[in-house]
């Protein structure tokens, strides 16, 4: 039997949807005179309607309801002339298909959530305070159940402040993102503003809250300077928006990327997990060094696809003075000096498995840069986009290979 039918004509026993109070019924009409009058019904046996509002066209009379019953089998519907009543019970999704439904918003609502935290900087953020804390990492022995909690502390927290941060961001370059980034929730307008302002003030006060519960100074100084730097880099208000100028953007982003996350985060496991004096150990000064390296690339590079939107915008960026080849090529060669130095702190160490996985790493690193580098479309958004998150890429690399430099 098809899906739906349309008949032309009368029925013996025909039936309407009346609302109830709670639930639709289907009633039985009987003694009703049908003569003369005519109309197109849609019948299903599907147990969901859609029901719409329009004009009957037929002359049905006035009826009434007897033995009414709950049904979810079949719909026909017409009643009250020339009155606006609820016409069209036409069976478009089954009941059937409502668990599914609710799946496929759930799915649809964490890909939102999971576009608007910017998954390439949550994994930057956990991976470097999972580095950092190996750093801190003396003996063996050190790997207890309190090192492991004090790391997830560290990382939940940091996380839902880099939330908080990308969330901002989003919310102040809105018209930006339409054109730079449209597939973001609030640009493409999946989330409303108000939506947007929510989650970025529970992200950040669910961050404060757990620093201030662990009680680690160096945790909490992390997340309060982070804020700070985040709120002046977007927030649009007058000797703010700090992205409008090129360098103090990239020292923002340098600040937390390269010294608040590797000194801060180290401490907190240092003194307050491990209760050592503070100290600051040869991996910890190399971690910190080239990762400075690497935050001015990441700050510079960013805006590379991003020049349209920016110059549009009055974004002064140093893509948007200087051009998209050379602010490349730029980025490009600071991460090889990065690498260079890399190779020769690895070559230095003392210990002969770290001098041979460091200098072997690294070149390799630096290698693939370089072979990519050479074929990137500078013409192509697409390309340039691909190679930033390659660039990200070559950064959580990085952070595998610092708790190995000795």
């Amino acid at each position: 039997m098809p899906m739906d039918s349309l008949l032309l004509g009368s029925f013996t026993t025909p039936s309407i949807l009346t609302k109830g109070r709670n639930d639709w019924r289907r009633c039985n009409l009987r003694n009703v005179d049908f003569s003369g009058s005519y109309g197109a019904y849609r019948v299903s046996k599907f147990r969901g309607w859609n029901v719409k509002e329009t004009h009957c066209c037929s002359g049905f009379q006035p009826c009434s309801l007897k033995h009414c019953t709950k049904s979810t089998e079949t719909s026909v519907f017409h009643y009250r002339k020339n009155n606006r009543f609820l016409v069209n019970a036409a069976a478009e999704q089954p009941l059937e298909s409502e668990p599914k439904n609710v799946l496929n918003s759930a799915k649809d609502a964490l890909d939102a959530f999971y576009r608007f935290s910017r998954p390439h900087t949550v994994i930057g953020t956990a991976l470097s305070i999972v580095s950092v804390s190996l750093l801190a990492v003396e003996k063996l022995s050190d790997f207890s159940p309190l090192f492991f909690a004090g790391m997830l502390e560290a990382v939940v927290a940091a996380l839902l402040m880099n939330i908080y941060i990308v969330g901002l961001n989003q919310l102040y370059d809105i018209d930006i993102d339409k054109v730079n980034k449209p597939y973001l929730p609030l640009a493409s307008g999946e989330y409303s503003v108000q939506t947007g302002v929510m989650i970025v003030a529970s992200f950040a006060i669910l961050s404060f809250g757990l620093g201030w519960i662990v009680g680690s100074w160096p945790l909490f100084w992390a997340l309060f300077i982070s804020f700070i730097l985040g709120t002046a880099y977007s927030i649009d208000v007058p000797l703010l928006r700090w992205k409008r100028f090129a360098l103090v953007a990239a020292m923002c982003i340098l600040a937390v990327r390269a010294v608040i996350v590797q000194l801060a985060f180290f401490l907190h496991m240092q003194t307050h997990v491990f209760k050592r004096p503070a100290s600051f150990s040869r991996p910890l000064i190399f971690a910190t060094a080239f990762m400075s390296f690497f935050s001015v690339v990441i700050a510079l590079f960013k805006d590379i696809p991003d020049i349209d939107g920016d110059r549009i915008f009055g974004i002064r960026s140093f893509t948007v003075r200087l051009g998209q080849k050379r602010v490349f090529w730029i980025c490009i060669s600071l991460l090889e000096i990065a690498y260079t130095v890399a190779l020769l702190v690895g070559a230095s160490s003392g210990f002969l498995w770290s001098k041979v996985v460091t200098v072997l790493g690294h070149t390799i690193l630096a290698s693939i840069l370089w072979s990519n580098a050479k074929s990137v479309d500078l013409s192509s958004k697409a390309a340039i986009t691909s190679f930033y998150m390659f660039i990200w890429k070559l950064f959580y690399a990085e952070y595998l290979l610092i708790p190995l430099v000795r």
